[in-house]
């Protein structure tokens, strides 16, 4: 097992840099940036949208007079102007260079600074990591903690009534978006046309600070119950069908015909044989969910609840051209995406230890 990790740790090395190397390349074919960005704002343009397009009589009369410069909306700036941003954001170096200082610079887990914020990379992230971590870990946790007991009774009543009822259920829980489940919950129980039970904005109420221990813990429950129960609706189909079919598929083996055959109560069967096997590959993925979900949080949830996550930062930071904070996340993100595989297959490993990688070819 430890040559396989050394193996496994070895190709992250590889995989993260043509990652880092194959976005930082489409970057380059994206029309606008930073600077793009900074002459939009002192032009007084919308965004840098409107700065990248600009309108059609613009572009006739740049080309009549012959710019000085490439930058869309850079007519009442000067060209000393110009180069003077470009040296400021690195831009006035070849991109292959760019690119190794930035990754040596990544090595190191020096992020730089937002482009934008006048904050650094590291420090943006967690100062919103507090809501990623909310929703990612809550709605893991709820979702395993409901799909797998459901799952195994469902297993165990197989073409009853209730596995045929829970399952409609869960498959109209799953064909909801989860951005319209939202809104459903918001218009219910968040003062949105009915009752006003649970709190709209943020995580906290403005006076947290305030608050006994047990009135913090309260607080906050309160104002994750919805934005947690809206990311985590759709998951549950996924899981469940997937403990369910574990267990349908260990229950009709050999072993478990054995056991039977020997007297072993129903419970011990299932919870002492089939449990650990079945199980197997549902526990084994909750490295790998949970890092989708705390990473890969929904904007539109995060909007509807006025929550300030990751998500709404990787949106923002793309759309403001932010590279630092585009490229650190994305840096930051991968090699733990990377390094949670490699957990995922630990953790099989753990599970059962009969699993053994060293043997695969």
């Amino acid at each position: 097992m430890g040559a396989y990790i050394l193996r496994r740790l070895l190709l992250v090395i590889p995989t993260l840099l043509g990652i880092m190397l194959l976005n930082f390349a489409l970057i380059q074919f994206v029309p606008g940036g930073p600077i793009e960005t900074i002459i939009a704002r002192m032009e007084g343009g919308g965004d840098v949208f409107e700065a990248i397009s600009g309108s059609s009589a613009d572009a006739e009369m740049i080309e009549a007079n012959d710019t000085e410069t490439n930058y869309a909306g850079a007519r009442g700036l000067s060209k000393e102007f110009i180069a003077e941003l470009e040296v400021q954001f690195g831009f006035d170096k070849p991109p292959f260079e760019r690119f190794l200082k930035m990754m040596w610079d990544y090595v190191r887990f020096d992020f730089g600074e937002s482009y934008f914020r006048s904050i650094s990379v590291v420090d943006l992230v967690l100062e919103k990591m507090p809501v990623s971590i909310t929703l990612g870990l809550w709605s893991t946790l709820i979702a395993y903690f409901i799909s797998i007991p459901l799952g195994i009774k469902k297993a165990i009543r197989d073409g009853s009534r209730f596995d045929t009822w829970t399952s409609g259920a869960i498959i109209v829980g799953y064909a909801i978006p989860g951005f319209l489940f939202a809104i459903l919950l918001i218009v219910l129980f968040a003062g949105g046309s009915y009752w006003r039970v649970f709190p709209l904005r943020g995580l906290t109420s403005s006076n947290f600070d305030d608050l006994t221990m047990i009135g913090q813990l309260m607080d906050y429950l309160w104002h994750i119950a919805l934005p947690v129960l809206a990311s985590t609706i759709s998951s549950f189909a996924t899981l469940t069908l997937l403990t369910k079919n574990s267990f349908l598929d260990e229950i009709k083996k050999q072993y478990v015909i054995t056991a039977r055959a020997k007297g072993l109560g129903e419970r011990q069967v299932l919870y002492g044989h089939v449990f650990r096997n079945a199980m197997l590959i549902v526990i084994s993925g909750f490295p790998a969910l949970f890092v989708s979900v705390f990473f890969g949080g929904s904007l539109i949830i995060e909007t509807l609840f006025s929550l300030d996550g990751l998500g709404r930062l990787g949106f923002e930071a793309v759309v403001a051209r932010d590279y630092p904070v585009v490229f650190g996340t994305l840096f930051t993100f991968t090699l733990i995406g990377l390094v949670v595989g490699i957990l995922t297959d630990i953790t099989y490993v753990f599970i059962d230890p009969r699993i053994d990688f060293e043997g695969r070819g």
